[in-house]
């Protein structure tokens, strides 16, 4: 079992940024891969991005150059620096983890993120 708190969501201007951060506990050592997804009112739940165990990372296209993603075993959190935000990443984000031998997935509970002027 994972457990996953998000923190750092909220209102910023277009062109602002943001960090998320997402603290797992439980079984840490049988997570895969950790990552970010969002989902927008009227709209399906997307990846943003992810990380895996070994470092490798993966960003949806409308993200690429904007959005870094990292993580910190020591700390077990994984965080999603946003910057140059615009209007329609307004959305809520979700932390995901992947975890054991069939990669199960776990989620948080959500933060929202709302871009506006």
């Amino acid at each position: 079992q994972v457990h996953l708190v998000e923190s750092g969501g909220g209102l910023v201007q277009p062109g602002g940024s943001l960090r998320l951060s997402c603290a797992a506990s439980g079984s840490i050592s049988s997570i895969k891969a950790m990552g970010w997804y969002r989902q927008a009112p009227g709209k399906q739940r997307e990846l943003v991005a992810e990380i895996t165990s070994g470092g490798s990372t993966n960003y949806a296209d409308s993200v690429k150059g904007r959005f870094t993603i990292s993580g910190d075993n020591a700390k077990n959190t994984v965080n999603l620096q946003m910057n140059s935000l615009k209007p329609e990443d307004t959305a809520v984000y979700y932390c995901n983890a992947a975890a054991g031998y069939n990669w199960f997935y776990y989620w948080g509970q959500g933060t929202q993120v709302t871009v506006s002027s």
